[in-house]
């Protein structure tokens, strides 16, 4: 539980990380960044900072900006020093009631669930009536895409973890639903429950379907869901590049590879890390070197041989991608429905048609509060000397 003096009753301001402290050069780096991001009139942290150099480099997209907020206090949870200037509670609270009048997606209220869980916070009624109606109206289960079942299922796990029973009731049908509609023979998962576009499935698909699986499994001592997941993280392994890239998008009834682009920092540094965290419990062979492969490729080992870590500003680019495709989608979703009817793989493409995409959005950057901030097992990533020397905030 975190004490007073970690969330009692502060004000963001512009000061520094304290030093020292304990948490790691990697967690601080992240809660430098952090403060970059933040919005103070909207009190929440932005949907993306944009790193070409513009002068107002902050953009805000409300619905993002509160469901970014949220995945950055659920890494807030694991650190063990928090500065001084973030009032927790606060900004949770804040942030929290927004989703009742946002038209946010229903991930979001899954990722209310968990964080409050973690934090200790209490959920706001109005929040906690729209939660029970999402949950107990059987017909919103055929809306659910991948993310928006993976977040609820380990929402109200987390909660019920934590001692609110009323939400316990929901984690069974949720993961019932899952394995029924959402499992492939292939190991991967499909991203929705039917239709045509369920078998075009996203890393970030594999990675929340597969927490859930860990979480409710080790919850209701369930060791299907364990399997699951496991089968998913081998299979995910399998795919991984030669310089530790994760794939992004996947026909998951063939558990194939329908393209690696965009290869993104975050699923390299922070999402992946998350689900090989519960890998590494597990004993799933290989999942400790994929983590640090994966994340080395951040740190300059990639095919463009160049770090995504941005130092001067605690920052990283958030992703690889081919240098046409960075204002549209066309391309990728007729070249993946291609591959997919033709039965072809995807690999990577020669590094003179990749460019970046030059932004950092602030979850991110909670993701790498979650999966490092209790890791002291590490060093050689979460101490790196890429993370070393974060510039003071003034």
């Amino acid at each position: 539980m975190k004490t007073s003096s970690n969330i009692g009753e502060k004000l963001l301001t512009p000061v520094s990380v304290p030093r020292p402290t304990q948490n790691s050069h990697l967690v601080n780096y992240a809660l430098n960044g952090l403060h970059r991001c933040w919005l103070p009139e909207q009190r929440c942290w932005s949907h993306t900072y944009h790193l070409d150099g513009r002068p107002s480099p902050n953009a805000s997209l409300p619905h993002s900006d509160v469901f970014y907020t949220l995945n950055v206090l659920l890494g807030m949870s694991r650190v063990a020093d928090i500065p001084d200037s973030i009032n927790i509670s606060e900004i949770f609270h804040r942030n929290v009631i927004r989703l009742t009048t946002l038209p946010v997606p229903k991930y979001a209220f899954g990722m209310a669930l968990w964080v409050a869980a973690e934090l200790e916070l209490e959920i706001p009624e109005p929040l906690a009536r729209d939660l029970r109606t999402l949950l107990t109206d059987q017909s919103q289960g055929v809306k659910f895409r991948a993310q928006d079942l993976g977040m609820l299922l380990t929402g109200v796990v987390a909660q019920a973890r934590a001692g609110a029973k009323e939400w316990a009731r929901f984690a069974d049908p949720l993961y019932r639903f899952l394995k029924k509609r959402f499992h492939s023979e292939s190991g991967l998962f499909f991203d929705g429950p039917a239709g045509l576009r369920r078998r075009f499935a996203s890393f970030a698909t594999q990675i929340y379907l597969s927490m859930a699986c860990y979480h409710y499994g080790e919850f209701a001592g369930d060791l299907s869901a364990i399997a699951m997941a496991t089968a998913c993280v081998r299979k995910l392994i399998a795919l991984q590049g030669s310089q530790g890239e994760w794939p992004w998008f996947f026909d998951a009834a063939s558990g194939s590879v329908l393209d690696f682009y965009e290869v993104y920092s975050v699923h390299q540094y922070g999402m992946a890390p998350a689900l090989l965290e519960w890998a590494e419990r597990y004993d799933v062979p290989g999942a400790r070197d994929a983590l640090i492969k994966g994340f080395r490729w951040v740190l300059g080992e990639n095919q463009l041989g160049r770090s995504m870590v941005v130092p001067e500003l605690s920052l990283s680019i958030r992703s690889q991608i081919r240098k046409n495709e960075l204002m549209t989608k066309t391309p990728r979703i007729l070249r993946a429905i291609k591959n997919a009817y033709l039965g072809r793989e995807s690999g990577l493409i020669d590094s003179s048609g990749v460019g970046l995409r030059l932004e950092c959005r602030s979850y991110e950057l909670g993701w790498i509060l979650w999966s490092f901030g209790q890791r002291s097992d590490l060093p050689e990533l979460t101490n790196n000397g890429a993370f070393a020397n974060p510039p003071r905030q003034i």
